[in-house]
């Protein structure tokens, strides 16, 4: 991991020992790829870490042992073999920690009760939350988002210069995610979402192989990985010169963006940016089709917290990385989605997408 400086881990392994002291446990055990990656710098698919106020251990199988020697140098790497909870047990049997808190969102209930046999006499105590740590990035963190954003823009680019009626979704997507790698992606976010005329109305409509013909709207929902950090953005262009109907509901869409972002700042509570956005697709008296929420956290996931949604009680905060989304979607019709990444500042927000967002129409002459 390019970014993973040693001034960078040791931001977020403070973070976390903050959590495990608010949450008044000895440890806290790690789980989750992403969690674990945060903490300890750790890029590998398998591993446990255990993060105590003096100490990280990170324990990993065979497989990854010279990895994690290299990419988290903060740790105390433990040479699992076949087995690295016994490895960890090992490394707790002399030591005075009695109660560790675990991801209760992510591991499985199964997981837990071998873990808790294997670790007593410690207690295990589910902790929420713990993804929390991730929601506000740092500076690190930021230049890896503004990357995958750039990759994804450019990309997205390149495509325009190809699309066109008669290609399938399944060619447009190849090609705006080759074009994605070939720009430096490490992977492509999540499966891209490239849907044409009446398909257009899935909000996750996978390419298939339908021709896209003259006068359609296509929807391209798409995402890069740079440095682990995701991007994720959403356009919709329209095949030919847009129809009255198809500009008017683009229109609706890209006020109801507007309206959001003019209302994000840090101190805002999330519900609010989302209520103001779908206020105006009902105003337009297409509230009904938007059933989605508006947004959501953005980083080392494509989807996760705070979320833009009516039942989101978390209030922003300076740093954190959100999609803004909204979008109409009338069945046998089509549909339309607009999607930016924006930072939260103090007083508003920086938009790192910079793809454009006036409807493009294609010539078919």
């Amino acid at each position: 991991m390019s970014i993973d400086t040693v001034p960078f881990v040791s931001g977020h392994l403070a973070r976390a020992r903050e959590f495990l002291g608010r949450a008044g446990v000895d440890a806290l055990l790690i789980v989750k790829a992403e969690n674990r990656r945060y903490v300890t710098g750790f890029t590998g698919s398998a591993g446990l870490a255990l993060v105590t106020p003096d100490v990280t251990f990170l324990a990993v199988d065979f497989r990854y042992e010279e990895q994690a020697v290299a990419e988290a140098p903060q740790c105390t790497v433990l040479r699992g073999g076949r087995d690295p909870v016994a490895a960890l047990v090992g490394a707790l049997k002399a030591s005075a920690i009695r109660s560790i808190g675990f991801e209760a969102e992510y591991v499985p209930f199964a997981q837990v009760t071998r873990l808790r046999e294997k670790l007593a006499p410690a207690e295990l105590i589910p902790l929420a939350d713990v993804d929390r740590l991730r929601w506000v990035k740092d500076a690190g963190e930021l230049a890896a988002i503004s990357r995958a954003v750039e990759i994804a823009d450019a990309a997205f680019a390149h495509t325009l210069s190809v699309l066109r009626p008669g290609l399938t979704e399944q060619e447009a997507a190849l090609e705006l995610e080759m074009s994605m790698r070939r720009a430096g992606a490490e992977r492509v976010a999540f499966d891209t979402v490239l849907a044409s005329g009446p398909r257009s109305a899935l909000p996750h409509g996978r390419a298939t192989n339908r021709r896209m013909e003259a006068g359609e709207l296509v929807t391209l929902d798409f995402g890069a990985v740079s440095d682990g950090y995701c991007s994720d953005c959403t356009r919709t262009v329209a095949l030919a010169a847009a129809d009255d109907r198809q500009r008017r509901i683009y229109d609706v869409v890209l006020a109801a963006q507007r309206q959001a972002l003019a209302t994000i700042r840090a101190g805002v509570p999330c519900r609010e940016v989302d209520a103001s956005a779908r206020a105006v697709i009902a105003s337009a008296g297409f509230g009904e089709a938007f059933g989605h929420s508006l947004g959501h956290g953005l980083g080392l996931e494509v989807h996760e917290g705070p979320r833009l949604a009516p039942q989101e009680e978390a209030v922003l905060e300076a740093g954190m990385v959100l999609t803004v989304e909204p979008g109409i979607y009338l069945p046998g019709w089509g549909g339309v989605r607009i999607e930016d990444d924006v930072v939260v500042t103090a007083d508003g927000c920086d938009i790192l997408t910079t793809a454009p967002k006036a409807l493009r129409s294609f010539s078919v002459s």
